[in-house]
């Protein structure tokens, strides 16, 4: 009876454990991840540590001499002569495509563009896509600087971005400098590699050239409130279209920005924005199909007015985007171009006056069921409108259709500094001829790159 009772005690207590405990397979695959988890933070910890320890020897390591430098510099400077090296990043993309059409007969319907526009898919079969360098440093405890060098699959090198900003304006305001993308909407001020899809909706082909930037200044102020509110405004050269590079005194373009946005509850965030983008341009050639079937190129002078709502939604359970989240977003544009029209120059070359009023939009969802893998869709669409071309109304033809395309894609990313993605592309953007698109891109993170916007 004595035996019984240690041996009975020693079952009561192990029967509860053996209750709810997971089966082996489980406590293998918990067991895994745990693993996973902390090799991955103590990796992070010691890279941070190993930060540390460098820019703790160069704050020990007196700054060389220059008794020539004003003392601002030397100042700036007493964090080692490494302080203030740039960050350098290369990002590395490369393209395979297949097309049902010539990408050389792309067109959009019902929209003139000029010929030096890059719209539809470059090329056929595999390509190295834009390749991106960038540099970003402190310049002094004032002004910061970057720069982004885009290599294009035609191996031409130009520069993407070069730009100072201030970081001690205080009072939420910053200033930014140089060449830059423009912050109107939501995709435009983001590079290529930082897209959910291969390309840009077909709006913005139409109406900012799939993407504006300029040279010139902008000027940003952030609300000191809990709801996030940012106002900008910008003022640019123009040499992008809609406008043209005419070497004006005053500004060829001005944006003017606002956006909004917040928090509901700990999983979702949204934000909300208006822009509108004025833009001048002189004598702009733009090709366009006559009332004939036949290629002409015609010339554009006067103002363009293009505006942009745009609005996201994002949702991640507490917040944690790593294993399962999902983005909702879409855009709408309108653009309003009038002027004159100098109607086939290089053949009857006869003026008129023009108006066009076109709008386009776009809705996509990107959802990510598990961990590293992403599916998304994509339905766009273009109305060219009834434009009012004067006295070309009869050798000028007015489209009824509505350019349109649907995409599929899905991406993995093992890290968040590689992805290979799959894009499948329903494309009818012109009325005589469906395009199916298929590609497979890679796109591979070197080096210290900054974070990007929400």
């Amino acid at each position: 009876m004595h035996k019984l009772l240690p041996t009975g005690f020693a079952l009561a207590l192990a029967t509860p454990l053996g209750a709810v405990a997971e089966p082996p397979s489980d406590v293998q695959a918990l067991r895994q991840e745990i693993q996973a988890i902390r090799a991955e933070y103590e990796a992070r910890l010691n890279a941070l540590e190993q930060r540390l320890r460098a820019a703790e020897a160069a704050a020990a390591t007196p700054a060389p001499a220059a008794p020539s430098s004003p003392p601002v510099a030397a100042t700036s400077a007493g964090g080692g002569p490494n302080a203030f090296n740039p960050a350098v990043s290369l990002i590395l993309s490369g393209l395979y495509t297949r097309t049902s059409q010539d990408p050389a007969n792309y067109a959009i319907s019902g929209v003139q563009l000029p010929s030096s526009v890059s719209i539809g898919p470059a090329t056929r079969g595999f390509s190295l896509s834009e390749s991106e360098l960038g540099l970003a440093a402190s310049v002094d405890p004032w002004f910061r600087g970057a720069a982004n060098i885009a290599v294009a699959p035609d191996n031409t090198v130009s520069v993407e971005e070069a730009y100072i900003q201030t970081t001690s304006l205080g009072h939420g305001f910053s200033l930014k400098a140089g060449r830059f993308f423009s912050s109107v909407g939501y995709l435009n001020p983001q590079h290529s590699h930082t897209w959910d899809f291969v390309d840009n909706p077909l709006a913005y082909q139409a109406f900012l050239g799939t993407q504006y930037g300029d040279d010139g200044v902008q000027l940003a102020w952030i609300a000191p409130t809990d709801q996030y509110i940012e106002l900008g405004v910008e003022l640019g050269r123009g040499r992008s279209f809609p406008g043209t590079d005419t070497g004006r005194n005053g500004p060829g373009m001005v944006a003017l920005i606002v956006h909004t946005g917040g928090d509901v509850g700990d999983s979702n965030s949204w934000r909300a924005g208006l822009s509108t983008l004025d833009a001048k341009a002189d004598d702009q050639s733009l090709v366009a199909t006559n009332t004939s079937g036949r290629t002409v190129t015609n010339a554009f002078s006067g103002s363009t007015r293009v505006w942009v709502a745009d609005a996201i939604w994002k949702w991640a359970p507490h917040g944690n985007a790593v294993y399962t989240n999902f983005k909702l977003q879409g855009e709408f544009l309108r653009s309003i171009r009038s002027g004159t029209l100098d109607y086939d120059v290089a053949g009857i070359d006869q003026a008129g006056a023009y108006r066009a009023l076109q709008s386009g939009w776009y809705l996509q969802g990107v959802y990510q069921p598990i961990r590293y893998w992403r599916v998304g869709l994509r339905t766009e669409q273009v109305s060219p409108g009834t434009p009012d071309y004067g006295l070309n109304a009869t050798l000028l033809p007015r489209i009824d259709y509505r350019p349109h395309k649907n995409s599929l894609m899905i991406d993995y990313s093992p890290s968040e500094f590689s992805r290979v993605r799959l894009q499948f592309a329903h494309d009818a953007a012109h009325e005589s001829f469906q395009d199916n698109q298929f590609f497979v891109q890679y796109q591979m993170s070197l080096g210290a790159h900054g974070a990007h916007t929400f």
